[in-house]
């Protein structure tokens, strides 16, 4: 079968950007040493970069997650540039795509299950969608945002201009031209791809599956640490129109607390979460799937799966009833619509449903996991 056409640009701007990361940085480290001033700023501009990627093109335009003030989308749009990654419009068309079809060979562009090199950055260096390289049909609702179109339009020169742009000012203002050029300049682009790559990789390979395995995603701590929280990839791809996706208060997701952190500032709106019923179902339908098939390996196995399911059924009612009185506990909240009494009695009865969905928790799990 013949390859795709090599599409020349990227191989070279890849290629030549990485050596020369790996031989200026020890180099110039070595010769004369890199000035604070000049790591600091090299390390603001990754973050700039980064989460013009993950809270910009990814969380506000590919999964449209929440809403946005059009100083934030403009800040987005011009980080986004900078990252080097195509504009805010081509990129979220490939990632939807991705998303709809993902793990399928030849609809998904980046199907980890072509293996690491091609899901990390051998599909962008050949033409292997080309008849579909400028159908944007998926982005309708994009191509109506005016900063999208505008970065869309003159993606090419506010690459140039913040590329070369930012290398200038931070090397006139430390006055090491060349030591910003190769921190500034190169070497947070290499880093700036090659994070956001790992996404593509790295978390459709290496990690836990504690929501579902019907793809390749993959949880994974560490990658969140390079990814500015995108490392939780499991969590995403079966909810991915939440705005999280490191929905623990430990997770480390820096795009989370910025996008949180807008929304208290009052420039970002609609920030959409699951509902946690549906989290914790997911989770339990996930350990009860892995139980059961661990349970083909004992002799009694259709007596554990009968007991088995049976507690889980009664672990769902459980939890569905929970959350429903909670539900109805904060909607009578909101309109005012009880006595107190009758609230406080609304509580103690919510109090008791939750006393009682964990101890079936914890007694279902206990049976679960000596499966």
């Amino acid at each position: 079968m013949n390859k795709p056409p090599i599409i020349w640009t990227n191989v070279i701007l890849f290629s030549s950007t990485l050596l020369a990361a790996l031989i200026l940085v020890p180099w110039y480290q070595v010769t004369y040493g890199f000035d604070a001033f000049v790591i600091i700023a090299a390390v603001a501009s990754l973050f700039f970069c980064g989460l013009s990627i993950t809270a910009g093109y990814h969380r506000l335009w590919s999964h449209r997650t929440y809403q946005a003030h059009w100083s934030v989308r403009l800040f987005f749009a011009i980080g986004g540039a900078f990252a080097l990654q195509n504009s805010a419009l081509h990129w979220s068309s490939d990632h939807r795509v991705h998303h709809k079809f993902v793990d399928i060979n030849d609809k998904d562009p980046y199907s980890a299950k072509r293996g690491f090199w091609f899901s990390h950055i051998g599909w962008m260096l050949r033409h292997y969608n080309h008849e579909q390289y400028d159908d944007y049909s998926n982005c309708r609702d994009l191509q109506r945002d005016p900063i999208v179109m505008w970065q869309h339009k003159h993606y090419l020169a506010l690459t140039l201009i913040t590329n070369i742009g930012f290398a200038l000012l931070v090397g006139w203002l430390s006055g090491q031209m060349l030591a910003s050029f190769i921190a500034v300049g190169i070497t947070r682009l290499v880093l700036s791809h090659h994070f956001t790559f790992f996404i593509n990789s790295w978390a459709h390979m290496w990690g836990s599956q504690p929501y579902t395995d019907k793809n390749t995603a993959k949880d994974n701590a560490l990658l969140a640490v390079f990814t500015h929280g995108e490392g939780y990839h499991n969590f995403h791809h079966i909810f991915e129109s939440d705005y999280r996706n490191g929905i623990k208060w430990y997770h480390y997701d820096p795009t989370k607390w910025l996008i949180k952190t807008l929304s208290w500032l009052g420039l970002a709106t609609n920030l959409r979460k699951t509902p946690q019923q549906k989290i914790e179902q997911a989770q339990l339908a996930m350990i009860l799937k892995r139980s059961t098939q661990r349970l083909d390996l004992r002799h009694d196995a259709e007596e554990m799966k009968q007991k088995l399911h049976a507690e889980y059924e009664i672990l769902v009612t459980k939890l569905n009833e929970f959350y429903t009185l909670k539900k109805r506990l904060f909607e009578v909240k909101k309109r005012k619509a009880l006595k107190d009494y009758d609230k406080l009695q609304l509580v103690k009865q919510l109090k008791e449903l939750q006393q009682s969905f964990e101890q079936q928790r914890q007694a279902w799990l206990m049976l679960a996991n000596h499966t």
